[in-house]
């Protein structure tokens, strides 16, 4: 399988990296930082560095189309935290986190489905911050709200790729010890490691939309 994974310097993008290398998949990993990409030292793998807050997406595009003539499977794992009260958050945090946690997703949906063959799957990361019903925390107002629209987005992206028979889903994930949910919740530890969820994501991300289509799953053991 050829797969493209976003946010994959660090925490669970980079967990997954490495688990789909494992298996013998082809990896396009996009990151900021590729520093901790380029130690993996695997010849399926293609490190890319790109900002997903730049407006033109032309160069990263341009690497999925040179890197792979189809592409069977996208991850969109890169995220955004800010953690502020909600009446201090700016206008500027406001665009940052939807335009990384919400246009970024979209972005690369549009530039990527041309590339994508029949039966692909696209696997939106989202949090269970962002899944109506669930527990809410202070500080956490605008990023829950932006997973919340990429969960809703993902509802919308099946329907829309239905006739291209293009998979869309997402997994709202619960608390993984990740540099993000310690920046969110400095002394709390959370029951899963990077590796764990990506194993559980690499899976899905497989075969779950033999399955599942157009569907937000839970994947949460504590919230946190």
């Amino acid at each position: 399988m050829n797969v493209l994974i976003t946010g994959a310097g660090r925490g669970i993008g980079l967990a997954l990296t490495r688990a789909f290398l494992n298996d013998g998949h082809s990896v396009l990993a996009v990151s900021r930082n590729i520093e901790e990409l380029n130690k993996i030292g695997n010849a399926n793998l293609t490190a890319y560095s790109f900002d997903l807050l730049n407006n033109d997406f032309t160069p990263l595009l341009e690497k999925v189309s040179k890197t792979f003539i189809k592409l069977d499977i996208l991850i969109n794992n890169a995220g955004m935290l800010i953690v502020k009260p909600l009446l201090e958050f700016s206008d500027a945090d406001f665009d940052k986190l939807f335009n990384v946690n919400v246009k970024a997703a979209y972005k690369m949906v549009r530039g990527c489905v041309p590339l994508m063959n029949q039966g692909s799957h696209i696997v939106n990361i989202s949090s269970i911050g962002g899944f109506q019903g669930s527990v809410k925390f202070p500080g956490l107002a605008l990023y829950s709200a932006s997973k919340g629209a990429l969960a809703v987005l993902t509802e919308s992206m099946a329907i829309e790729l239905a006739d291209e028979k293009i998979s869309v889903n997402a997994l709202a994930l619960g608390a993984v010890q990740t540099e993000m949910l310690s920046a969110a919740f400095p002394e709390y530890k959370a029951p899963l490691q990077p590796d764990e969820m990506a194993s559980f994501i690499k899976y899905f991300a497989l075969s779950g939309h033999k399955v599942y289509n157009g569907k937000i799953l839970p994947v949460s053991l504590s919230t946190p």
